[in-house]
């Protein structure tokens, strides 16, 4: 794996594809070629009995496997340089995200010295009751938030280690006095719907620390207070 979290980002990680598609090449030299087809059916031409010739249907049936085989490899080489550039632009794009945010499903992330967390609840019907619950690192509960009835659809928070937003309306009667530490805070929503009281998923933002590059290609975001995420599971880049 190579793991990026720096200003060399992009040369890092493309230079790793540069290495998986050299491997590649090497890899082929086993396999049956249009050079090595063309040589075989020629030698086959040549050391054939003058008394019992092949007829021209078997000489029309090689050629036609001969194009076959042709227009099969230059469809591979054209995919695999599509392939290529493709990873090529992904790799680009996620290490972009070094040092920014996105959003991914989670409970728990990190809150850096002034800084800001957002987040987000789904609700697929409405709530007659719910509740917004904060726990630092130590799993003490250190903010409750009343949130009441709430209508079906997306409700979405912000936290700054102190007071509370709501659908983008300051709660000036929810908070601390001091604001809290940096550290990893965990996010817990409560939902009273059809007579039962439930935990809703949510989404949280997070600092995108580095991206990893795995051994099929696959990139990972590397979180801070969340860890590894596939770069699929993004919500939101904020």
């Amino acid at each position: 794996m190579n793991q990026v979290n720096n200003d060399n980002a992009a040369n890092s990680i493309l230079s790793n594809l540069n290495i998986a598609n050299k491997n590649k090449d090497e890899e082929k030299t086993n396999e049956l070629g249009q050079s090595a087809f063309l040589e075989l059916m020629i030698t086959q031409m040549n050391n054939q009995d003058p008394l019992s010739p092949q007829d021209n249907g078997e000489f029309i049936a090689q050629l036609a496997q001969f194009s076959s085989v042709e227009g099969l490899e230059r469809l591979n080489s054209k995919f695999e340089d599509f392939s290529g550039s493709f990873m090529s632009n992904q790799a680009l794009q996620a290490s972009s995200l070094v040092g920014r945010q996105v959003t991914v499903p989670s409970e728990t992330t990190q809150l850096f010295e002034g800084g800001i967390i957002s987040g987000s609840v789904n609700l697929e019907s409405s709530a007659s009751d719910m509740q917004l619950n904060v726990y630092n690192p130590s799993g003490e509960l250190v903010s409750k938030v009343p949130l009441g009835a709430q209508p079906e659809g997306e409700l979405a928070f912000r936290w700054d280690g102190q007071n509370m937003e709501i659908n983008g309306e300051l709660l000036d009667w929810v908070g601390s006095e001091e604001p809290l530490p940096a550290g990893d805070y965990r996010f817990e929503v409560l939902a009273m719907q059809n007579g039962d009281r439930e935990q809703l998923e949510t989404a949280l933002s997070a600092n995108v620390n580095s991206v990893t590059l795995g051994d099929d290609g696959q990139l990972t975001l590397n979180l801070a207070g969340i860890g590894a995420v596939n770069l699929g599971d993004v919500k939101q880049f904020n």
